[in-house]
């Protein structure tokens, strides 16, 4: 079985492996606080063109968005996201579990837009009885989304705008943020993403790491006890160093883009057969992951070689499915997939 179900069905970048190996042995300080986690911690802001801002290292996405959004928000404010936001549908009620409400928006393609903040925003206070109902202060976005779109820098700077004028937190979900930033069509960088942000992290566990991501935190209020937050969500590691030695390998020479590129490529070929079968997508995107719309006879014969995801039923004979591929995705494994596409009768 080959499986296209996800981009974290292997390990990690060999080039990690190799340099956790070579300091294995070495003494360091623990909880984040050695020369290494520095070391990536000035690379990374050193991507962002912003030396003021402030670094940490977790171990997973959902611990992540956990720990900012609970760090960020008082106990009567909840956060903004798209209906189909990773907060809201694949984290088990994990915001809410600490206190905060997701007030989820509308979405056919997983943005949400300015405007629909602002509408918000506005009704609730126009509410006479505002008191009694949560309180919009953040909100939460990734790139790219749960539908592998991505946001481009105009619509960036509009939902910056719209914060910035009614004191709303911005934060971007970068779970899979190498494959955004290397996507046909993308006009972002990182430095773009840390002027327009509040706080906003790098997805290693998705795109070359064996776990952990890096939180970046321009607001200097959110910066203000950060420490504190992750060690009370339990998502400080004693050996922290190995977080550090991870990023630092996927920042030197910009390995963390190249072989995010190198999925997004490989996603094209797929997209290519796909193209030539005249399926049509439940969403149209340029990043590694890809949702089909396929005859279910058609799913039915690809699942006995191919593992991928279910999406939605779309009518009695079709269905959306997501096929993803990765930093490790092989040629190899993405030719028999498109030959056997290029097969189906």
């Amino acid at each position: 079985m080959i499986l296209f179900q996800c981009d974290y069905n292997e390990g990690c970048h060999p080039s990690i492996i190799e340099k956790l190996s070579e300091t294995n042995m070495e003494q360091t300080v623990g909880y984040g606080m050695d020369d290494y986690c520095k070391q990536a911690a000035d690379m990374i802001c050193q991507k962002c063109e912003n030396n003021a801002l402030d670094v940490h290292f977790l171990v997973g996405g959902t611990q992540t968005n956990a720990t900012v959004i609970d760090a960020a928000l008082r106990s009567y404010q909840g956060v903004i996201s798209a209906v189909s936001g990773h907060i809201n549908v694949h984290e088990t009620g994990a915001v809410e579990a600490m206190g905060h409400k997701v007030l989820a928006l509308p979405s056919d393609d997983g943005k949400i837009r300015a405007e629909q903040i602002k509408q918000l925003y506005e009704l609730h206070q126009g509410d006479s009885d505002k008191e009694h109902t949560v309180q919009p202060k953040m909100v939460y976005i990734s790139n790219p989304t749960e539908l592998g779109t991505i946001y481009y820098k105009e619509e960036l700077e509009e939902l910056a705008k719209v914060c910035h004028t009614y004191g709303l937190y911005l934060f971007m979900d970068g779970a899979r943020l190498g494959y955004g930033l290397t996507a046909e069509g993308n006009d972002l960088t990182m430095a773009d993403i840390a002027r327009c942000c509040d706080v906003f992290y790098i997805g290693g566990t998705k795109v070359g790491a064996l776990f952990g991501e890096a939180v970046v935190i321009r607001n200097k209020d959110l910066q203000k006890d950060f420490r504190y937050f992750i060690k009370q969500k339990g998502g400080m590691l004693a050996k922290g160093r190995l977080l550090g030695i991870q990023f630092s390998t996927l920042f030197e020479n910009d390995l963390y883009f190249t072989i995010a590129q190198h999925a997004n490529k490989l996603a094209d070929e797929i997209r290519a057969a796909l193209n030539r079968k005249g399926y049509s997508y439940l969403v149209e995107n340029t990043t590694n992951q890809i949702f089909p719309i396929m005859p279910d006879e058609h799913l039915k014969i690809l699942s006995d070689k191919y593992g991928y995801c279910y999406q939605a039923k779309i009518d009695d004979t079709h269905s959306a499915v997501r096929f993803c591929t990765s930093w490790a995705t092989t040629e190899e494994n993405v030719k028999r997939l498109v030959e056997d596409i290029d097969g189906l009768k």
